[in-house]
Protein backbone atom coordinates (compact mmCIF):
# COMPACT_ATOMS: atom_id res chain seq x y z
CA UNK A 1 0.00 0.00 0.00
CA UNK A 2 1.50 3.62 -1.02
CA UNK A 3 -1.12 5.53 0.36
CA UNK A 4 -2.20 9.06 -1.43
CA UNK A 5 -0.51 10.67 -3.67
CA UNK A 6 -0.81 14.55 -3.29
CA UNK A 7 -1.47 16.90 -5.80
CA UNK A 8 -4.39 18.19 -7.71
CA UNK A 9 -5.97 15.92 -10.52
CA UNK A 10 -8.10 17.13 -13.53
CA UNK A 11 -11.13 14.33 -14.24
CA UNK A 12 -12.47 14.79 -17.94
CA UNK A 13 -15.61 13.37 -18.95
CA UNK A 14 -15.06 12.80 -23.04
CA UNK A 15 -18.56 13.33 -24.80
CA UNK A 16 -19.43 13.12 -28.50
CA UNK A 17 -20.48 17.06 -28.29
CA UNK A 18 -19.16 18.16 -25.22
CA UNK A 19 -16.10 17.53 -22.46
CA UNK A 20 -16.72 18.01 -19.03
CA UNK A 21 -13.23 18.85 -16.43
CA UNK A 22 -13.13 18.70 -12.47
CA UNK A 23 -10.58 19.30 -10.42
CA UNK A 24 -9.66 18.51 -6.56
CA UNK A 25 -7.75 19.98 -3.92
CA UNK A 26 -4.25 18.94 -3.40
CA UNK A 27 -5.58 16.59 -0.51
CA UNK A 28 -8.20 14.75 -2.51
CA UNK A 29 -10.58 16.13 -0.27
CA UNK A 30 -13.00 17.23 -2.85
CA UNK A 31 -13.76 17.33 -6.54
CA UNK A 32 -15.61 20.28 -8.08
CA UNK A 33 -16.53 21.21 -11.39
CA UNK A 34 -14.39 23.53 -13.70
CA UNK A 35 -15.10 23.83 -17.31
CA UNK A 36 -17.85 21.96 -20.15
CA UNK A 37 -15.21 22.47 -23.22
CA UNK A 38 -16.94 22.22 -26.54
CA UNK A 39 -15.98 19.09 -28.47
CA UNK A 40 -14.02 20.60 -31.31
CA UNK A 41 -10.33 20.36 -32.93
CA UNK A 42 -9.79 23.47 -30.05
CA UNK A 43 -10.87 20.82 -26.87
CA UNK A 44 -7.38 19.49 -26.44
CA UNK A 45 -6.01 22.52 -26.70
CA UNK A 46 -8.49 24.04 -24.00
CA UNK A 47 -7.84 21.18 -21.79
CA UNK A 48 -3.93 22.20 -21.64
CA UNK A 49 -4.48 25.46 -21.18
CA UNK A 50 -6.43 24.15 -17.78
CA UNK A 51 -3.88 21.84 -16.94
CA UNK A 52 -1.48 24.90 -17.05
CA UNK A 53 -3.76 26.65 -14.76
CA UNK A 54 -3.50 23.99 -12.52
CA UNK A 55 -0.54 21.88 -12.35
CA UNK A 56 -2.25 18.70 -11.84
CA UNK A 57 -0.58 15.18 -10.76
CA UNK A 58 -2.63 13.54 -13.12
CA UNK A 59 -6.02 13.11 -15.83
CA UNK A 60 -8.05 10.68 -14.69
CA UNK A 61 -10.58 10.25 -18.10
CA UNK A 62 -13.69 8.35 -17.75
CA UNK A 63 -13.66 5.48 -19.74
CA UNK A 64 -17.07 4.57 -21.02
CA UNK A 65 -18.02 0.92 -21.20
CA UNK A 66 -21.62 -0.53 -21.09
CA UNK A 67 -22.94 -1.82 -17.84
CA UNK A 68 -21.62 -5.95 -18.87
CA UNK A 69 -17.76 -4.27 -18.99
CA UNK A 70 -17.70 -4.91 -22.85
CA UNK A 71 -16.36 -2.00 -25.50
CA UNK A 72 -18.37 0.29 -27.29
CA UNK A 73 -17.45 3.32 -30.10
CA UNK A 74 -17.45 5.31 -27.48
CA UNK A 75 -14.74 3.81 -25.37
CA UNK A 76 -12.66 3.73 -28.59
CA UNK A 77 -13.43 7.48 -29.15
CA UNK A 78 -12.29 8.02 -25.28
CA UNK A 79 -8.98 6.17 -25.43
CA UNK A 80 -8.39 7.74 -28.39
CA UNK A 81 -8.63 10.97 -26.51
CA UNK A 82 -6.89 10.03 -23.39
CA UNK A 83 -3.67 9.05 -25.48
CA UNK A 84 -3.91 12.63 -27.66
CA UNK A 85 -4.02 14.80 -24.49
CA UNK A 86 -1.09 12.12 -22.66
CA UNK A 87 1.07 12.91 -25.98
CA UNK A 88 0.03 16.87 -25.71
CA UNK A 89 0.24 17.71 -22.27
CA UNK A 90 2.88 14.78 -21.08
CA UNK A 91 0.88 14.70 -18.03
CA UNK A 92 0.03 11.19 -17.05
CA UNK A 93 -3.66 9.96 -17.90
CA UNK A 94 -5.35 7.37 -16.21
CA UNK A 95 -8.69 5.75 -18.11
CA UNK A 96 -10.98 4.84 -15.20
CA UNK A 97 -14.37 2.70 -15.59
CA UNK A 98 -17.10 5.42 -15.53
CA UNK A 99 -20.07 3.14 -16.26
CA UNK A 100 -22.24 5.13 -13.91
CA UNK A 101 -21.06 8.72 -13.63
CA UNK A 102 -23.25 10.15 -16.25
CA UNK A 103 -26.20 8.73 -14.84
CA UNK A 104 -25.35 9.65 -11.18
CA UNK A 105 -24.70 13.23 -12.49
CA UNK A 106 -28.22 13.35 -13.98
CA UNK A 107 -29.78 11.55 -11.14
CA UNK A 108 -28.01 14.05 -8.47
CA UNK A 109 -29.02 17.00 -10.86
CA UNK A 110 -32.51 16.35 -11.22
CA UNK A 111 -32.37 15.92 -7.31
CA UNK A 112 -31.27 19.48 -7.17
CA UNK A 113 -34.10 20.80 -9.02
CA UNK A 114 -33.02 20.85 -12.28
CA UNK A 115 -34.59 19.17 -15.99
CA UNK A 116 -32.31 17.34 -17.77
CA UNK A 117 -32.41 19.91 -20.97
CA UNK A 118 -31.74 23.00 -18.83
CA UNK A 119 -28.55 21.18 -17.40
CA UNK A 120 -26.71 19.83 -20.26
CA UNK A 121 -24.51 22.78 -19.83
CA UNK A 122 -23.61 21.18 -16.30
CA UNK A 123 -23.93 17.26 -16.86
CA UNK A 124 -20.53 16.96 -18.36
CA UNK A 125 -19.23 18.53 -15.82
CA UNK A 126 -20.92 17.24 -13.08
CA UNK A 127 -20.15 13.54 -14.45
CA UNK A 128 -15.98 14.80 -14.73
CA UNK A 129 -16.85 15.66 -10.66
CA UNK A 130 -18.62 11.60 -9.90
CA UNK A 131 -15.76 10.25 -11.63
CA UNK A 132 -13.02 12.11 -10.58
CA UNK A 133 -14.43 11.81 -6.58
CA UNK A 134 -14.55 8.30 -6.98
CA UNK A 135 -11.09 8.03 -8.34
CA UNK A 136 -9.54 9.97 -5.24
CA UNK A 137 -11.91 7.89 -3.02
CA UNK A 138 -10.15 4.95 -4.13
CA UNK A 139 -6.79 5.82 -4.70
CA UNK A 140 -7.57 6.67 -0.43
CA UNK A 141 -9.36 3.50 0.24
CA UNK A 142 -6.82 0.89 -1.34
CA UNK A 143 -3.52 3.05 -1.27
CA UNK A 144 -3.39 2.35 -5.20
CA UNK A 145 -4.37 4.78 -7.83
CA UNK A 146 -7.17 4.24 -9.78
CA UNK A 147 -7.69 3.22 -13.55
CA UNK A 148 -4.94 2.03 -15.95
CA UNK A 149 -1.95 4.51 -17.31
CA UNK A 150 -2.00 5.09 -20.18
CA UNK A 151 0.95 4.39 -22.09
CA UNK A 152 3.26 6.66 -23.57
CA UNK A 153 3.75 6.58 -27.87
CA UNK A 154 7.71 5.11 -28.19
CA UNK A 155 9.71 7.41 -28.69
CA UNK A 156 11.70 7.35 -31.97
CA UNK A 157 15.03 6.11 -32.06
Amino acid sequence: MTGFRRGVRLGVDVGKARVGISRCDPDGMLAVPVETVPRSDASLARIAEIASEYEPLEFVVGLPVNMQGAETPSTADAREFAAALQELTSIPVRLMDERLSTVSAHAALRSSGRTQRNSRSIVDQVAAVVLLQHAIDTEKSTGSPAGVLVPRAEEPI
